[in-house]
């Protein structure tokens, strides 16, 4: 008979083939467990003379009928047709009973082991396998980067908690959409494979690809995003994991490194370095198109008594406004640079005759003859400007800067505040022309 605390035999669970399992010890746990997961099984009971074997408390508590009498578990096994019962427990007086009440020996002996060994298999392939999945689901749910699984449609199939608070979106809120929500650029190909959506060209030979995006968060936001994808096949379906990074301070790190490596710390406008870059750039251009350009410098006059009387807080402020005041009185396409401490260089792009870099000079006189207020006082200065053609002059853009400071003199001695041509004053600088 079935223990008094077991339901009776017919537990409701009346699909799949019907087994019996005689023995509740470890083989006996193990099939039984393995059993529980199987739609095709329906276990009808489960039986041990031990009261204590671990298969009986495991078959209470799903409802299964645990029997402490071997015969009282066949006797169950009758009212099922076709049942099979599994004999566990090497014992030959068990095989006869089962023989007797059936009329088969069941599956014992040999086979019971054979069937045990598998079953102690399966276990443990199952076990690794969900210890696995453990691991794999804590490493995606834990990690700082954010993780989004899509397929080759570029549709997501999973997100991690660090993408959620990336992108702002709950998971259940993405899975099954595209990947455009999230990196618009997605959207741009449609149609096409995961890895022609995001470069064009598939994945790198390694399998994989870095490339910087710009994202979208749920609350409209845009910010730059790192992403690297990798490619993996489960079940025969391309799947990819993308590894998302929000860079945008890392980007603006990058920025301000760029800025104090070619700006000027108090002016912000362009240090020796890019005036360099951009007047190699402006020459080899107007070299290509038969054009000139024009090099101004700029020397202030005056300045030395505003930071000897005012200080050099109000110097400082004096700099800043005359830049400013400089950069509006040339184009947009120009570049103003501040070279020295109060000196400064002016490049003009694809100008025309003398006459258009005289016009070009006096606009910057007139904008700085007006008054500079400080700390509730004003301040005049002016400024001598020397200056030189591409190619009239020189055609290198060292020997073309030093025939503008050679001008820039000539103007100091001309009277101050004023501007001369390098023509003008004669070629008695060497020039590596």
């Amino acid at each position: 008979m079935p223990d008094s605390k077991n339901p009776p035999p017919s537990s409701g669970r009346s699909h799949g083939q019907p087994v019996l399992i005689i023995g509740a010890g470890r083989g006996g746990t193990a099939m039984l467990e393995m059993f529980l997961d199987d739609e095709h099984v329906d276990v009808v009971g489960i039986a041990d003379a031990h009261a204590a074997a671990p298969g009986l408390a495991l078959a209470r508590r799903h409802g299964i009928a645990a029997f402490t009498d071997v015969a009282a578990a066949l006797q169950t096994a009758r009212s099922y047709a076709g049942c099979i019962v599994y004999n566990l427990t090497h014992d030959d007086s068990v095989a006869e009973l089962v023989q007797s009440a059936l009329g088969c020996s069941g599956t014992s002996g040999s086979e019971a082991k054979l069937i045990w060994q598998m079953v102690t298999d399966l276990k443990r392939v199952k076990t690794e396998l969900q210890a696995s999945q453990r691991q794999f689901k804590a490493i995606f749910d834990s990690a700082m980067d954010g993780i989004v699984i899509f397929n080759a449609a570029a549709q997501i199939r999973g997100i991690n908690p660090a993408a959620q608070q990336i992108f702002g979106y709950a998971e259940s809120e993405v899975i099954g959409m595209s990947m455009g929500l999230l990196i618009p650029r997605f959207g741009d190909a449609p149609g096409g494979r995961a890895q022609r959506q995001v470069a064009g060209t598939g994945l790198d030979e390694d399998g994989t690809k870095v490339r910087e995006f710009r994202a979208l968060r749920r609350s409209g936001e845009e910010f730059d995003s790192e992403l690297s994808i990798s490619q993996m096949i489960v079940a025969g379906q391309d799947l990819y994991i993308g590894i998302v990074r929000d860079i945008t301070d890392r980007k603006r790190v990058h920025e301000r490194i760029e800025q104090l490596a070619h700006h000027d710390f108090l002016t912000k406008l362009p240090n020796r370095v890019l005036l360099k870059d951009r007047l190699e750039r402006a020459i080899a251009m107007a070299d290509r198109n038969k054009g000139r350009v024009a090099v101004l410098f700029l020397d202030l006059d005056g300045f030395k008594a505003v930071n000897d009387e005012r200080g050099h807080d109000a110097g400082d402020a004096v700099l800043c406004e005359f830049a400013r005041r400089v950069a509006g009185a040339i184009r947009h396409s120009d570049t103003v640079a501040r070279v020295g401490g109060d000196e400064f260089t002016v490049i003009l792009n694809e100008i025309g005759a003398h006459d258009d870099v005289s016009a070009v000079a006096g606009k910057i006189l007139a904008a700085i003859s007006r008054p500079f207020e400080v700390d509730g006082h004003e301040c005049r200065i002016g400024a001598s400007i020397g200056i030189a053609l591409f190619p009239d002059h020189a055609r290198a853009h060292d020997a073309l800067l030093r025939a503008a400071d050679a001008s820039m003199y000539a103007a100091k001695q001309a009277g101050k505040n004023t501007y001369r041509f390098y023509d003008a004053v004669g070629p008695d600088l060497p020039l590596a022309i």
